[in-house]
C-alpha cells in the first residue's frame, strides 16, 4: 500500500484536545507551518505563506501529547498526509490532515526536557503503592495513631 509519508516544521496552533474513545485515546491539534525565505532586495528573512494541517494523535502518543505541547511551541511532526475535499453549503472545502507517527519538539528552537511514561511490564500488573486506612476513631496526634506510609521514590533506569 502506498502512502505519503511527511515530516512538517512549525508550531503548535491550537491547545491539542485529549479525547478517551472506544478505539482508544486520540488528540488533536492544528500546526502552523510557515516557509522563510531570503529577500535578496531587502536583504531580511521573509515568512512565505502558512499552510495549517490539523494533526492527530491516538494510543500512549495522544496522552504524551496532551501532557508535553501547548499553543506556540515550535514541533516537528511525522505522519501520514490525509487531504480530503468536500463540499459544504455549496462550497468546496479542502483539508489537509496528519496522522502522526512521531511528534518532537524542535530543538533547534529551544530545550526540552524528556520524562519517559511508565509502563507495566507484559504479564504483569503495575505495582501499586498500598495505602493504609485512616484511623477515625483516634485524634490527630494521639500516639495510638499509625504512622503514615512513605512513598518510596521510583528507581532510576539506566
Amino acid at each position: 500500500m502506498n502512502e505519503t509519508l511527511i515530516c512538517a516544521v512549525g508550531n503548535v496552533a491550537t491547545q491539542p484536545v485529549f479525547r478517551e474513545l472506544g478505539t482508544g485515546p486520540s488528540a488533536r491539534f492544528r500546526l502552523a507551518v510557515t516557509s522563510r525565505y531570503l529577500d535578496r532586495e531587502k536583504n531580511e528573512w521573509t515568512d512565505g505563506h502558512t499552510n495549517f494541517f490539523t494533526v492527530w494523535a491516538k494510543r500512549q502518543l495522544a496522552m504524551n501529547v496532551s501532557g508535553s505541547l501547548n499553543v506556540g511551541d515550535p514541533v516537528i511532526v511525522q505522519g501520514r498526509l490525509k487531504v480530503r475535499s468536500e463540499t459544504r453549503e455549496g462550497q468546496n472545502w479542502t483539508s489537509a490532515d496528519l496522522e502522526a507517527v512521531a511528534i518532537g519538539h524542535d530543538l533547534t528552537r529551544g530545550t526540552s526536557a524528556f520524562r519517559r511514561t511508565g509502563r507495566p511490564e507484559p504479564g504483569t500488573s503495575a505495582p501499586t503503592l498500598q495505602q493504609t486506612e485512616p484511623n477515625w476513631e483516634t485524634a490527630p496526634g494521639d500516639s495510638e495513631a499509625p504512622a503514615p506510609q512513605q512513598e518510596r521514590e521510583p528507581a532510576a533506569v539506566t
